[in-house]
């Protein structure tokens, strides 16, 4: 049975609460690591290990969600495994000791690593059912709970409530609002409506046709790493802006990504896959270059004016490769290929850039990630375009409302 415009707009609110629900957990962790390091005497190299352990144990655990998904479906593994991926932030809160810490940092990582895979598995599956671009705006909201919850932790602090009461406050809140988020998300495509080889099965995506679209979402996350670990430390020590000043300069990259993620889909639907991650991919080497020359003039202004251009640019980056992965009918193992591409450039970033920069400087540093913004300008649109090309066939929009304004 088709799936009815009401079980749509049901499910799209439940995915919009789930990316916002998790994007609040994520941001209420690392507004603890301060009062966390000193808790327990850790020191910021003790600290790095535990955020490594983190990501690694993360990545581990995307393999498996995405065969569970496969298996089981995205709904099921999202309702069970990220329900329960919430709560986890419980358990780095009450580690009594630096070595019980490690052991919780890999609880929470697994964690994560199972809702995100699950829940853009399910958002893309979402999409492909609706007809017309929708999955950048829960990209948006995953950012604008990351936001509010930093904001939660400021306020709460200011009140004088520890760290410990935030995070299990928050673990515990955040596995309810998200259980109650996954009650009306879709289940397992219809047979006759699925992409798939013949036999209702969903289509596995060849080694280099996947291979080429990870290299993109490797290039579009490393970017947005880029900024997050370096925008404010390059207008600090290159650009020697004030203190206060500085932080703003990832601020105004943050804002410019979050406002064009929750637009960016009708634009994407006018524009199409291929034309948006050109210009995405153009926008996003235009905001680098006025970064780098704002080092020899044009200060601060043109670094903010480069930040911002980068996160426009950036907004649509991911969601677009995750788009046309669902368009492909790839599977969600295929999904968490592509995530974990992502992670690793997380990962991987503040590495590259930082021992090149502590080689040469910063301003070298940075030409990295605006390397990889030709990258995706030049090979993105060819890697979407084999991506739909790829598909054994494109099913109708579910009824009129599937692709209308209504739904």
């Amino acid at each position: 049975m088709d799936t009815t415009p009401a079980e749509l707009r049901r499910a799209r609110v439940g995915v919009f609460g789930c990316f916002a629900t998790s994007g609040f957990v994520m941001g209420a962790w690392p507004a603890a690591y301060p009062a966390i390091e000193s808790r327990l005497d850790l020191g910021e190299a003790r600290l790095g290990t535990v955020l490594l352990l983190v990501e690694l144990a993360c990545l581990a655990s995307m393999v498996v969600s995405g065969r569970l998904s496969d298996r089981f479906s995205s709904r099921a593994v999202i309702r069970y495994g990220g329900t329960a991926a919430q709560a986890l932030l419980v358990v780095p809160a009450i580690a009594p000791s630096y070595e019980t810490l490690l052991g919780c940092a890999v609880i929470y990582g697994l964690g994560i690593g199972f809702v995100e895979v699950s829940m853009n598995a399910q958002s893309v599956e979402l999409e492909r059912r609706y007809g017309r671009p929708i999955v950048s705006s829960f990209h948006g909201f995953w950012a604008l709970g990351g936001a509010a919850a930093g904001a939660l932790a400021v306020f709460l602090f200011s009140l004088g409530v520890d760290y410990q009461t935030l995070l299990v406050g928050t673990g515990v809140a955040a596995a309810v609002v998200f259980a109650c988020f996954t009650v009306p998300l879709l289940g397992p495509p219809p047979a006759e409506t699925a992409h798939a080889d013949g036999d209702g099965r969903p289509v596995r995506l060849g080694a280099i046709l996947l291979a080429g679209a990870a290299v993109i979402v490797f290039s579009a996350a490393f970017v947005e790493a880029g900024a997050a670990d370096w925008a404010n430390l390059h207008s600090a020590r290159v650009l020697h802006a004030e203190e206060s000043l500085a932080p703003l300069s990832y601020t105004v990259y943050l804002v410019a990504m979050t406002v064009f993620r929750l637009l960016g889909d009708p634009i994407r639907g006018r524009l199409g896959p291929r034309r948006s991650l050109l210009l995405a991919g153009a926008f996003t080497l235009a905001g680098y270059s006025l970064v780098l020359a704002s080092a020899a003039a044009g200060g601060l202004a043109l670094a903010w004016t480069g930040w911002i251009l980068a996160g426009i640019g950036s907004a649509v980056l991911v969601p677009v490769m995750y788009s046309a992965l669902g368009a492909a009918g790839g599977t969600s193992s295929n999904l968490a290929v592509m995530t974990m591409c992502g992670s690793a450039a997380y990962l991987l970033c503040p590495a590259i850039v930082g021992y090149l920069a502590e080689a040469t400087s910063l301003t070298v540093g940075l030409i990295v990630p605006t390397a990889l913004a030709v990258v995706i300008a030049l090979a993105g649109p060819v890697a979407v375009a084999r991506l739909l090309g790829h598909r054994r066939s494109r099913p109708e929009p579910v009824g009129a409302a599937a692709s209308g304004d209504d739904v």
